[in-house]
C-alpha cells in the first residue's frame, strides 16, 4: 500500500512539474508590454504600439524548436478566427540568421505577421527563457498572460484568454 501511495504521489508531482514547465502566469500585476519595432516577413517594420486597441498574442519561436512548429498552425487558426474582433498574432523569430525560419514559413505558411528578432533585443526585453514563449497583451498594451512552452491542448487556454481579453 505504501509503495502504491508513494508511486501515486510521484506521478502527481511529475504531472504538476509538467504543468509548471508549460506555466501560465495570469497577470494580476499588469505591466506595460515593452514596445518594439521589428522587420516583418513582408519587409515592412511593424511596431507593437501601433496595435494598441487590439488584443495581441506575441509568440517567440525558432525553426529548430519542435513544439514551436507544432504550435504554428494552431496560432494561425486562432489569428484567423478572432482577427475581425480586434485580435492579432505576432510571431517573433529569435534566430540570429532568419534563413531557416523563412524556409519553414514556405513549407508551413501562416496567416499572421512574422517578425525577425535577429539580435535578440526584443527577446531580452521580454525575458524569453523557453521556446516557444507566448505573451498575451490586452487592448491597453499591458501584458496579461505568459505561457512558457507548448503542449497540445494549450490552445483551449489561449482561446479562453483571448475571448476574455476581447470582452474587456
Amino acid at each position: 500500500m505504501r509503495n502504491t501511495q508513494s508511486g501515486y504521489m510521484r506521478k502527481s508531482l511529475a504531472a504538476a512539474l509538467v504543468l509548471l514547465a508549460t506555466a501560465v502566469t495570469a497577470g494580476t500585476d499588469q505591466a506595460p508590454a515593452p514596445d518594439f519595432s521589428l522587420k516583418s516577413d513582408s519587409g515592412e517594420n511593424l511596431r507593437l504600439s501601433e496595435l494598441r486597441g487590439e488584443v495581441v498574442l506575441i509568440n517567440f519561436w525558432a525553426s529548430w524548436c519542435g513544439p514551436c512548429r507544432q504550435e504554428m498552425p494552431v496560432l494561425s487558426e486562432l489569428h484567423d478566427k478572432y482577427k475581425a474582433m480586434g485580435f492579432t498574432v505576432l510571431g517573433v523569430n529569435v534566430e540570429e540568421n532568419s534563413d531557416e525560419a523563412r524556409k519553414l514559413l514556405k513549407d508551413m505558411p501562416v496567416s499572421f505577421p512574422v517578425l525577425f528578432d535577429n539580435d535578440s533585443s526584443v527577446s531580452k526585453q521580454y525575458d524569453v527563457a523557453a521556446m516557444p514563449s507566448t505573451v498575451l497583451v490586452d487592448r491597453n498594451g499591458n501584458m496579461r498572460y505568459l505561457h512558457k512552452g507548448y503542449k497540445p491542448g494549450l490552445e483551449e487556454t489561449y482561446v479562453q484568454q483571448v475571448r476574455s481579453l476581447l470582452r474587456e
